[in-house]
C-alpha cells in the first residue's frame, strides 16, 4: 500500500480496528439471522475489544492513532490506515476526526499510499466527513492521472512520481504489475454511496436513503444496482430526480427555500428536507 517500510510488530492499530468491525458485523448477521447465540458471543467480544481502541493507540500529542504498541509501548510511527478506518467506522469523534483529517489525511510528512485499492479507504473517510469537493479533485487528480499516462483500466498501483518503466514495475519485477484491478475502480463505489448518496437502511434495500450530494459537479446521473433492480438519480443545482424498482427510499437534501415535488409530501427539520419515494414512482423534487 505504500512504497516505504511500515512497523509490523507488537499489536497493530490498523489490524485491530478492522479485527472489532468484524465482530460487530458478525452481530449484525446474527441479528439478521435471528441467532442471539452469535449475537451474544461476538457483541461481548466487539464491545470489549472496542474499549481498548482509543486507550492504547490514541496519542493526543499527536493527535492521532499511532501505528503500533510493542511490549506495551506506542511506538511513534503514524500511518494512515487505522485513523481513516477509525473516522469512517465512526469509532472516533467528529473532533478526534478533525484532528485526524489535519494531522494525518492532509499531512504530506505521513507515509503516502500508492495503490488505489487503498487510496480508496483514504477518500472514503473525506467523504464520511462530507468532504466531497476535495474528493472529487483527487480523483481527477490520481485516477485521472493513470488515463493521462494512457490507460484503459485502473492499475494496480500508481504513484504519480514515477515515471516511464517504473509504472510497470512491482513486487521487484520489470513488469509485475496488475494494469487491469478491479481493486483500482473504487471511485465507481463512491459516487453511489456518497455522491448519488444511496445507501441500503434495511437488509436487501427493502428501504433505503438517498442523499444526493454534487460535491463541485454541475450535475450527475447514475444508477445503484440493488437485489431487485435498481435506484436512479438524477440531481443538478435545480432538480432532483429519483426513481426505483423495488424497495421504500427516504430522501435527504438541503434547501434555503421552499421546494416543490410532484408526487407524495415534503417534510423539514433543522434545515432538511425528507421525501418518501414509493416503488415503482419516479420523484422529480424542485428547489428554489
Amino acid at each position: 500500500w505504500t512504497d516505504f517500510p511500515m512497523d509490523k510488530s507488537g499489536e497493530i492499530s490498523f489490524e485491530q480496528i478492522r479485527f472489532c468491525k468484524s465482530l460487530e458485523t458478525m452481530v449484525l448477521c446474527a441479528d439478521l439471522m435471528g441467532n442471539k447465540t452469535d449475537h451474544d458471543r461476538y457483541s461481548a467480544l466487539a464491545s470489549e475489544l472496542r474499549a481498548k481502541l482509543i486507550p492504547t493507540f490514541w496519542n493526543e500529542e499527536k493527535g492521532a492513532y499511532i501505528n503500533n504498541v510493542v511490549n506495551g509501548k506506542q511506538s511513534d510511527a503514524v500511518t494512515r490506515y487505522a485513523n481513516m478506518f477509525a473516522i469512517f467506522f465512526n469509532y472516533i469523534s467528529p473532533e478526534k476526526q478533525q484532528l485526524v483529517k489535519k494531522n494525518v489525511l492532509l499531512n504530506d510528512q505521513v507515509m503516502k499510499i500508492s495503490t488505489p485499492y487503498m487510496r480508496f479507504y483514504e477518500l472514503e473517510a473525506f467523504c464520511a466527513m462530507g468532504e466531497q469537493d476535495t474528493v472529487l479533485k483527487e480523483m481527477k487528480d490520481y485516477w485521472g492521472g493513470m488515463i493521462k499516462l494512457g490507460a484503459t483500466s485502473f492499475w494496480e498501483k500508481y504513484n504519480p512520481e514515477q515515471t516511464g518503466r517504473q509504472h510497470l514495475e512491482m513486487y521487484g519485477r520489470p513488469y509485475g504489475k496488475s494494469l487491469c484491478h478491479a481493486w483500482g475502480a473504487s471511485p465507481i463505489y463512491l459516487l453511489g454511496k456518497y455522491y448519488l448518496g444511496v445507501k441500503p437502511t434495511k437488509k436487501g434495500y427493502e428501504e433505503y436513503s438517498v442523499t444526493p450530494v454534487l460535491g463541485g459537479l454541475e450535475w450527475m446521473e447514475g444508477d445503484v444496482p440493488t437485489p431487485h433492480g435498481k435506484v436512479h438519480v438524477y440531481r443538478d443545482a435545480k432538480t432532483i430526480k429519483v426513481s426505483s424498482d423495488e424497495g421504500i427510499g427516504t430522501l435527504y437534501f438541503k434547501c434555503a427555500g421552499t421546494p416543490k415535488t410532484n408526487k407524495g409530501t415534503l417534510k423539514s427539520k433543522d434545515g432538511e428536507w425528507t421525501l418518501t419515494i414509493e416503488p415503482g414512482t419516479k420523484v422529480v423534487v424542485t428547489l428554489e
